[in-house]
C-alpha cells in the first residue's frame, strides 16, 4: 500500500477541513498542567543554604514594616519588633507559612474558564501597568479607557491567555484617583475570565473586593479565589503601609496576593546571583508569613520582579543569563516552601518590536516554563522595561504562550498505534500529506503559528512582503472585530455601576488628571 492507496476513508472531505481551518476559536485553553521536567540548578543541600541565609537575615538583619498595624499584628504574633523593624524567628515563619494553601482553584465569572493554581498548574496572565502603549497604528502614545477596553478584549480572545488582568494600560482619561473602579469593570465587562485587582491604596482594594462581592457574592469570596492582589516589597527588606493596607483588605476576604520583592540585581539587592535569591526569599517569607497573621488558610503567592541592571547606565535588563537561573532557583526554594509562585514573562526592554525584543521575551517564556511557575505574568504585551504595551507584541506574545504550552503538554500518545500504521500504508519513498491519518490529524498534531511567516520569499513577496509587526496588527483588527461580549447579569451590571457613581461621587477627582506623562 502507498499514500495513493489508503486503507481508511475520512469522513467530511476537503471542505470540512477548510470550514474548519477558517472557523475561529476563541475558547480559552484549559490552565496548563506542565508535565516537563523541572530545571532544577541547586542540590538539596544549596537549598539549604539558600533557607538558612534567608533566615538568618529575617531573624539577625530584620525586615522594616512601615505600617503601626502591621505592627501591632506582628507583636500579638509573637515576633521581636524594635521600632518599623520586625526581626523574625525562623520557627514562627515555618509555623504561619504552612498554612498557605499549595494549590487552589480561580473561580471566573464563566465558569467554564476556572484554572487551578499550585504544584503542575500553571496560568498565563497578560502585562499590567504600562504608562503608555503602541497601538493599532503602532503609535506609542498615552492610553485611554478605550485602550484599556480594548485589550481586555483581546486577553478574552486569546486561547492561551488565563485572566484579563487589571491596569494593562493606564487611562489617563479617567482622574488618577477614582481610575482603580472603571479598570476593575472594565476587567470584569469585556472578559468572563478570572482578573486582577488594584491595590494602589488599601482603599482602592477595598473597593475592588466589595465590587467583587457584588459580581460573586459575599459569602462565595469566602470559599472561592477570584481575583488576584499584587504587593509589591521596596527591596531591600522593606514593606511599606500602602502594600500593607491592600494586602489586608484581600486577605480579609481570603483572596489571593502575590508577596513581590522588586528586585534590581546589583542595585537593590547584591552582586551575586545566590545572595540576590537569599535576599528575595528572605523577604517574600517575611510578606508570606505576614498573610497569615491576617488570616490563616488565606491564599498567597511566593512572587517577586526580576531584573539585573546595567552596571553602564544603570537601566533594568531583561532576558540575561542570570534572570532565567534566578527564575530556576525561585522554583526551587517555592516548591520546598509547599507555596504556589508566580514570575514575569516575555520581558523585553526594546523601544520597538524588533528582533531584541523577541530573543529577550523567547528566553524569558522558556526558563519560566522550564522553572515550573504558576502564576506567569506579564505574558503578553511587555516592552520598554514596561513603559508600554504593544499591541502587536501583545499578539504575538499570546500565540507565544500558545506554543509553550503545547510544549509543556509534553508529547501526546493518544493515538499512537494508528500513526505507526500509517507507516505500513505509505511505505518507503512515500509521503504522507493525502494519508487520512495526516488529514485526520494535522490540526493538532503540529502546532501552526498563525503570525509566522513560513512561506517562500516569492509568495512573501506577492502578500506584500509584511513584517510580523504589520501581520500581528492586522490580526489584532481583525479579532476586535469579531469579539462578542460575555454579557454581565443585567442586574450585576446595574448594581456595580450604581456603586462605581456612588464611590466615584464621594472620592474626589484628583488634579493630577492633566499632568504630561
Amino acid at each position: 500500500m502507498n499514500a495513493q492507496t489508503p486503507r481508511r476513508s475520512r469522513a467530511g472531505g476537503r471542505t470540512a477541513r477548510r470550514t474548519l481551518r477558517s472557523t475561529p476559536d476563541f475558547d480559552m485553553l484549559p490552565g496548563l498542567t506542565n508535565k516537563l521536567p523541572l530545571t532544577e540548578v541547586m542540590d538539596p543541600e544549596q537549598v539549604e543554604k539558600i533557607d538558612n541565609a534567608s533566615m538568618d537575615i529575617l531573624e539577625n538583619v530584620g525586615v522594616q514594616f512601615r505600617d503601626e498595624i502591621a505592627l501591632e499584628d506582628w507583636k500579638r504574633a509573637g515576633a521581636k519588633v524594635e521600632g518599623e523593624m520586625v526581626y523574625l524567628d525562623r520557627g514562627l515563619v515555618r509555623d504561619l507559612i504552612r498554612t498557605i494553601p499549595s494549590d487552589f482553584t480561580y473561580h471566573a465569572r464563566n465558569p467554564k474558564n476556572n484554572v487551578r493554581l499550585g504544584g503542575r498548574h500553571s496560568v498565563f496572565v497578560p502585562m499590567t501597568g504600562a504608562p503608555f502603549l503602541r497601538d493599532l497604528d503602532d503609535v506609542r502614545r498615552n492610553p485611554t479607557l478605550d485602550d484599556l477596553a480594548m485589550f481586555h478584549k483581546l486577553s478574552h480572545m486569546s486561547p492561551a491567555l488565563h485572566s484579563s488582568a487589571h491596569h494593562i494600560v493606564e487611562p489617563y482619561d479617567h482622574p488618577i484617583s477614582q481610575r482603580h473602579l472603571r479598570i476593575t469593570y472594565s476587567s470584569m465587562k469585556h472578559s468572563d475570565k478570572m482578573f486582577m485587582g488594584m491595590t494602589t491604596s488599601p482603599k482602592n482594594a477595598e473597593d475592588v473586593m466589595d465590587m467583587c462581592a457584588i459580581l460573586f457574592g459575599e459569602k462565595f469570596l469566602e470559599t472561592h479565589p477570584v481575583t488576584t492582589g499584587n504587593c509589591n516589597g521596596n527591596s531591600p527588606l522593606v514593606w511599606d503601609e500602602t502594600m500593607l493596607g491592600a494586602m489586608r483588605a484581600f486577605c480579609k476576604r481570603k483572596q489571593p496576593v502575590l508577596c513581590s520583592p522588586f528586585v534590581l540585581g546589583g542595585a537593590n539587592t547584591p552582586a551575586s546571583v545566590p545572595a540576590t535569591v537569599a535576599q528575595l526569599n528572605a523577604e517574600a517569607l517575611s510578606a508570606l508569613a505576614y498573610t497569615q497573621v491576617i488570616r490563616r488558610g488565606a491564599p498567597a503567592i511566593y512572587g517577586h520582579y526580576l531584573s539585573t541592571v546595567s552596571m553602564k547606565s544603570g537601566a533594568p535588563m531583561a532576558g540575561t543569563p542570570e534572570i532565567s537561573l534566578m527564575n530556576f532557583m525561585i522554583g526551587q526554594m517555592a516548591r520546598y516552601y509547599g507555596v504556589p509562585w508566580r514570575t514575569s514573562n516575555t520581558l523585553g526592554g526594546a523601544k520597538t518590536f524588533d528582533a531584541q525584543a523577541g530573543y529577550e521575551s523567547a528566553t524569558t517564556l522558556q526558563a519560566v516554563v522550564h522553572a515550573g511557575a504558576n502564576y506567569i505574568w506579564h505574558s503578553a504585551g511587555w516592552n520598554e522595561a514596561g513603559m508600554h504595551c504593544s499591541v502587536a507584541k501583545f499578539i504575538v506574545d499570546a500565540e507565544q504562550c500558545a506554543m509553550a504550552y503545547r510544549m509543556a503538554e509534553g508529547p501526546k500518545w493518544d493515538g499512537f498505534d494508528d500513526a505507526i500504521a500509517a507507516v505500513s500504508d505509505v511505505g518507503p519513498g512515500g509521503h504522507y500529506l493525502g494519508h487520512p491519518h495526516t488529514q485526520e490529524n494535522f490540526q493538532t498534531a503540529y502546532f501552526m503559528p498563525e503570525l509566522f511567516d513560513n512561506n517562500s520569499i516569492e509568495q512573501w513577496t506577492a502578500e506584500g512582503e509584511k513584517e510580523i509587526t504589520q501581520r500581528a496588527l492586522e490580526r489584532a483588527r481583525k479579532l476586535l472585530g469579531e469579539y462578542q461580549e460575555p454579557k454581565l447579569d443585567e442586574a450585576k451590571n446595574e448594581e456595580l455601576l450604581d456603586y462605581i457613581a456612588r464611590r466615584e461621587r464621594e472620592i474626589p477627582a484628583s488634579d493630577e488628571l492633566n499632568q504630561d506623562y
